[in-house]
């Protein structure tokens, strides 16, 4: 994304849906050189509201031991005018939630059930 005008609207993107009312990403990655721009929140909400804003239909989710602690990373990403758009929201889970790893699609669970 060396361009201006694609930057410029990579961030307008961010800066539309922080004005509609979703939070600011916690982390916001724009990569150098090609088209491609991440953003890391902090909460399922968070996720699921910037999904919606961005019209992700692609979802991975990915668990992990990291160091002692149980993670589940889920990611959706979505082509736009040429540039990969990811969503990202990193989880600590324990072992009491391993049945919130039996659902196919997180986004399905209620929140009463998490």
């Amino acid at each position: 994304m060396t361009e201006l005008a694609t930057r410029a609207q990579a961030f307008g993107l961010i800066a539309e849906g922080v004005a509609a009312g979703l939070s600011a990403p916690w982390r916001l990655y724009l990569a150098r050189g090609c088209r491609y721009l991440s953003l890391s929140v902090g909460d399922r909400a968070e996720w699921n509201a910037w999904r919606t804003h961005l019209g992700c239909p692609e979802l991975s989710v990915r668990v992990y031991d990291a160091g002692g602690e149980i993670r589940r990373s889920s990611v959706a990403e979505v082509v736009l005018d040429g540039c990969r758009i990811s969503v990202e929201l990193v989880e600590e889970i324990g072992t009491d939630d391993l049945d919130r790893l039996l659902v196919p699609d997180p986004t399905t669970v209620e929140p009463e059930e998490r």
